[in-house]
């Protein structure tokens, strides 16, 4: 690979979520209030996957109140709500998806990419995955995680490459193995177990910096104890804000 193309790999990490009053202690100083989270939290990370928008989108108001607490060169990546995903499976989503981006160009700037994660018992459909592409505007970065087997296959692999649209690359405790193939020029990752060795963390800065991608965004579980943001904290330590 070209080490230039390295070093020029910006690299977001963070977690999935903020707001959780069972970190305080381990990574929030115990008597912060609630409302003092994302600030404290953007003066560490330089990203966070929001998932609740999975649930309901909030108004711009919110948003645009969120974008206020951080740093400007911090992403916001917003998870896409079950509407789209395990509701309309893709299909016929166009006012869901026009609510999706207004809200999410309240962040301007710190609009990082969209997770499209798609239910585990939905199977390939790539002609709903194709129309679906096509709903999403230039620029728009999109990421999608697929949960079924069937799914990981070159077709679907082709249709993401065409469109700019990140291949989500999800290690969870499970059976499923995604491939680690770059679609875009930026990554998503998203490290779903509950505990990493350093060795096992240096193995994965290690695979995405090989990655031909400019930037790359990458994402911890949440978890009870505070684990996440450790992990996190000595991946971007591992891999740099930028690669090389």
């Amino acid at each position: 690979m070209d080490r230039g193309a390295e070093r020029r790999m910006n690299i977001y990490t963070g977690t999935s979520g903020y707001s959780y009053k069972e970190w305080k202690g381990a990574f929030y100083p115990a008597d912060l209030p609630a409302k003092r989270m994302l600030r404290f939290y953007g003066e560490h990370f330089r990203a966070v996957e929001i998932n609740n928008t999975f649930y309901r989108m909030p108004k711009a108001a919110v948003v645009e109140a969120w974008a206020a607490e951080v740093p400007p060169n911090f992403q916001f990546a917003l998870k896409a709500p079950q509407q789209i995903t395990h509701r309309q499976r893709l299909k016929g989503p166009a006012d869901s998806v026009k609510e999706l981006l207004d809200t999410a160009r309240a962040l301007k700037k710190r609009l990082g990419p969209m997770l499209f994660q798609l239910p585990p018992f939905f199977k390939k459909d790539a002609s709903a995955l194709r129309d679906f592409l096509a709903l999403l505007p230039s620029g728009c970065r999109a990421a999608f995680e697929f949960r079924h087997q069937s799914w990981l296959e070159q077709e679907v692999f082709d249709l993401l490459h065409e469109h700019r649209a990140a291949l989500c690359i999800a290690d969870a405790e499970n059976d499923l193995e995604i491939p680690f193939i770059a679609t875009a020029e930026w990554g998503y990752l998203r490290l779903r177990r509950t505990e990493y060795t350093g060795r096992e963390l240096k193995a994965w800065a290690g695979r995405a910096r090989e990655q031909p991608w400019k930037e790359a965004f990458v994402f911890f579980k949440h978890d009870d104890v505070g684990r996440g943001p450790a992990m996190a904290g000595q991946f971007a330590a591992l891999a740099g804000s930028y690669a090389g």
